[in-house]
Order: C-alpha cells, then sequence, then structure tokens
C-alpha cells in the first residue's frame, strides 16, 4: 500500500508541476505542444488551482489542475484540465483519490457541472472515469486555436 497526501499546490510546486505536464505530454503523444513554464505559471496563478500528491518522501507523485468555467447552459462549472500520477504509482487509487478531492471542490462550490477531456486510445483513464460513473461523450469536437494562430487571426 502505498502512503501518499493530498494538498493545495503552491508555487514552490510549480516547476515539479510542469515537469509532469511534460511527462502527460510525452505520454500523449504531443511533448512539442507544451508551451508553459514555471514563470508563466507564477504569472498566471490566479487563473488555477492545483491538487498535488506526496509520497511519503514528500516527493511529488501526481497532480490535477482545475480551473472555474462558467457554462451557459448549467452555470459555474469545474473543469479539471489534467489529472496525472507517475507511472511507477499508478493503479494504487491515487487517481481515483484525486478525482474524489475533485468532486468535494465542485460541490463545496455548487458547481453544476463537473467537466474534463480523455483521449479516446487511453483505455485506463477511460475505464476509472466510467467506474466513477461519467459519461464520455463522443460527439463534441475541441476547436482550438494555438498562440501563433490568434496572433494571425484576422
Amino acid at each position: 500500500m502505498t502512503e501518499y497526501t493530498i494538498s493545495d499546490a503552491t508555487k514552490s510546486d510549480f516547476s515539479y508541476i510542469l515537469e509532469m505536464i511534460k511527462e502527460l505530454a510525452l505520454f500523449e503523444k504531443a511533448p512539442e505542444k507544451v508551451i508553459n513554464t514555471t514563470e508563466q505559471m507564477v504569472e498566471e496563478q490566479e487563473l488555477f488551482k492545483c491538487l498535488i500528491v506526496k509520497n511519503k518522501n514528500t516527493e511529488i507523485i501526481g497532480f490535477a489542475l482545475y480551473f472555474f468555467a462558467y457554462f451557459t447552459w448549467v452555470g459555474k462549472s469545474l473543469y479539471l484540465d489534467d489529472l496525472y500520477v507517475k507511472p511507477e504509482y499508478r493503479s494504487k487509487g491515487i487517481g481515483s483519490s484525486l478525482l474524489n478531492e475533485i468532486f468535494k471542490i465542485a460541490k463545496k462550490e455548487n458547481c453544476k457541472r463537473l467537466r474534463w477531456q480523455v483521449l479516446n486510445w487511453n483505455e485506463d483513464a477511460i475505464k476509472l472515469y466510467k467506474k466513477s460513473g461519467a459519461i464520455i461523450d463522443n460527439e463534441w469536437s475541441n476547436c482550438d486555436f494555438d498562440y501563433e494562430q490568434i496572433r494571425n487571426f484576422k
């Protein structure tokens, strides 16, 4: 049984969180898309919140980064942008514990929706989310513009 604690991230955790974001991007086959920096996270820290998981040696082994959003159909919502647990700590209940904490926050904040995305090939994550009761919607598609596209939009 792995011993771990979950707490709110602080600015001093950002560099470790960014490293895990890069690990996640590599796993998702898109490492080149991470342009965020620790400095940017510090500058923009009022825009997001983050939970971290530490093992008994106080090493950060996972995180859940989220923010509040407003969806016109339902109102205040919590958007879970990333949930990540280092590979050697997976299948030990840590991801489920992080998800449970996110649900507690959404309830406490009176959110009308909790939303996140999952890649359609990430079977382990899909199993976890379905086990939690999530509805996996395959109808909607993402519409994204990157930094350069935003700057060059006419």
